[in-house]
């Protein structure tokens, strides 16, 4: 999931968490699968701001630094309007686009 395109809300979204973990029967492990994919997201989102700013990475101070800097600081402006990795992995719960499955409660495994 590309989340630079993700319609997950912007801002702190209040829900029903009976109605949110009916997928699962059991609110810890419905909040313990969009943790875990908000973990992934936010290390994906980190890895990719890290190699953007890489580019600026410079040993020596010049003039050119100021020029430097303002696209720094829009690369990193834009990462901080982009919605929460929390937000963006409870969206992917609610529209039924995360795969996950709990090993120790499968059938055929006894």
């Amino acid at each position: 999931m590309d989340y630079k395109k993700t319609n997950a809300p912007l801002n702190t979204v209040t829900r029903d968490m009976v109605k949110l973990s009916e997928d699962t029967g059991n609110v810890y492990e419905t909040v313990r699968i969009i943790a875990k994919r908000a973990n992934q997201i936010s290390a994906e989102m980190k890895k990719d701001l890290e190699k953007k700013l890489q580019e600026f990475a410079t040993l020596t101070d010049n003039l050119e630094e100021v020029n430097e800097n303002r696209e720094q600081i829009e690369i990193s402006r834009y990462y901080e309007k982009l919605p929460k990795p929390t937000l963006i992995a409870t969206q992917e719960y609610v529209d039924h686009k995360l795969y996950f499955r709990n090993p120790a409660t499968d059938k055929g495994l006894d």
